[in-house]
């Protein structure tokens, strides 16, 4: 077996003068190394300098905010030879857990893994959405969410219409009926009441959250994949359903975590699980287009028991309940 080859950003980043340099992450957008000094570098892919732009400025409308766990801030940026980097502040704490993935969680939800998730979902529901959020493109899309739209309903139940246009036909190989469920998810989209919008992470796996040695959450990282200004209720959504994605006991997982932020935030089970099958639809294809991809298949095995997609209930326009994750 050969040697693996040496990373070349380890040695670029220590020409530039920082010392004990080392990988310590890897994600959709990019990867990450700790530097000197209590900074990062993130290496990014796949991203336009005009959405970098405009991650950096999210970054310091979430900052205005004072909320209970610390969130990214770009120091600097740079291009090298059309590699876009950012340097950041380091971040406190360690991942909540590793992703299922590679380790799974066992049967049962802790009090402090409920704790975290309720802390973290009502601390980024309290920052208001603003004009550069809905600027935002989320993953795989190929403009702005909220273009022609003045509402996170419409604009989300149009990005299940593209992106079910993309490559439909690989998902519906998996997926039974899947026309027709594509048309009652953006049905129960378009009958949800309009809501004052905040920011949306949109991808709060666990290694995205940080806790520190007494099991408070101390940081939220890696805004981009799926950020943007939306309805929290989406946010409470897709964190029940990837908080526990590979695991034994994923399914059951997510339906605890939906039943919880169901009653501790009052959103209707419904709206949870047409958000569920809206996430699934506009994620699938981000990775692999057939069963031999972990994501892709778990969004197809998603749709097909999504009581909304598969016609089991109907998502009705009932109003949101008094409380809301920011208070």
């Amino acid at each position: 077996m050969e040697a693996p080859l040496p990373d070349p950003w380890l040695a670029y980043f220590a020409d530039r003068g920082h010392t004990g340099v080392r990988r310590i992450g890897a994600g959709v957008e990019g990867v990450v190394y700790r530097l000197s000094e209590g900074r990062v570098a993130k290496v990014w892919s796949g991203r336009p300098p005009a959405d970098l732009d405009l991650t950096r400025q999210v970054y310091a409308d979430i900052a205005r905010h004072p909320l209970p766990f610390s969130t990214p801030e770009i120091l600097d940026v740079e291009d090298h030879e059309g590699v876009l980097v950012t340097y950041e502040r380091e971040l406190p704490g360690v991942s909540m857990r590793v992703d299922s993935a590679h380790a799974a969680p066992g049967p049962e939800l802790t009090t402090e893994q409920r704790d975290t998730l309720l802390t973290v979902l009502r601390g980024l529901a309290s920052v208001p959405a603003t004009d550069v959020m809905r600027q935002l493109t989320v993953q795989g899309d190929d403009r702005p969410l909220w273009r022609d739209h003045d509402c996170f309903r419409d604009a989300l139940a149009a990005l299940v219409a593209r992106a079910a246009a993309r490559h439909g036909d690989a998902l519906a190989a998996h997926v039974p009926d899947f026309e027709a469920g594509v048309e009652r998810t953006q049905e129960a989209l378009r009958s949800l009441p309009d809501v004052p919008v905040t920011v949306i992470h949109g991808d709060l796996v666990p290694p995205n959250v940080h806790m520190d040695a007494a099991g408070r959450p101390v940081a939220v990282l890696d805004f981009g994949f799926y950020t943007t200004a939306g309805d929290p209720a989406f946010e409470a959504a897709v964190t029940a359903a990837v908080w526990d994605m590979y695991g034994p006991h994923a399914e059951e997982h997510t339906a605890a975590l939906t039943r919880l932020f169901a009653h501790e935030f009052g959103y209707a089970p419904t709206t949870l699980t047409a958000y569920q099958a809206a996430y699934a639809l506009t994620t699938y294809d981000l990775f692999g287009l057939d069963d031999g991809d972990g994501h892709f298949r778990w969004c197809a095995q998603q749709l097909r028991r999504n009581a909304v997609f598969t016609a089991q209930v109907r998502a009705a326009a009932t109003p949101r309940a008094a409380r809301t994750p920011g208070t």
